[in-house]
């Protein structure tokens, strides 16, 4: 009988960070907004492609399916503690985006150059880099 080498599956909670400390929830929105908003390079230039985008060429359910994600990252949000006027900020930039996302087809090229998620990532981790500075990466 021929002897099987079994590849190990990886633990979930190593890819995706299930605690609710605030370094695991700074991983899981950085991990979001790259999947919404950085997945791709287009060749030839540096601009970056993601789900969000992508997600607008379907119509109708690719907007909300993009908006609930985008809503996910202010329900994270709301799990900091951070303020209801920045929880508001983050709520209009996802409705701006799905409003753009809205026109049929055209839709996503200006849900290209509004990156939602990346703005609202910003604002995540400017709370982050005050109230928890211990999280704080370094990139380099």
């Amino acid at each position: 009988m021929a002897n099987t080498t079994r590849i190990p599956r990886p633990d979930i909670s190593q890819i995706v960070p299930m605690g609710r400390d605030a370094a695991s929830v700074r991983k899981r929105i950085e991990g979001l907004e790259h999947l919404l908003e950085g997945l791709f390079t287009i060749p030839g230039t540096k601009q970056k492609l993601g789900l969000d985008v992508i997600l607008d060429l379907v119509p109708g359910i690719g907007d909300l399916v993009g908006a609930a994600l985008g809503s996910y990252m202010v329900w994270e949000a709301r799990n900091l503690g951070m303020s209801k006027t920045q929880m508001a900020r983050m709520f209009g930039n996802v409705g701006v985006d799905f409003a753009l996302g809205l026109i049929p087809w055209v839709g996503a090229v200006p849900d290209f150059f509004f990156r939602s998620n990346s703005r609202n990532l910003k604002i995540i981790r400017k709370h982050l880099d005050k109230h928890h500075p211990s999280t704080a990466v370094v990139e380099g």
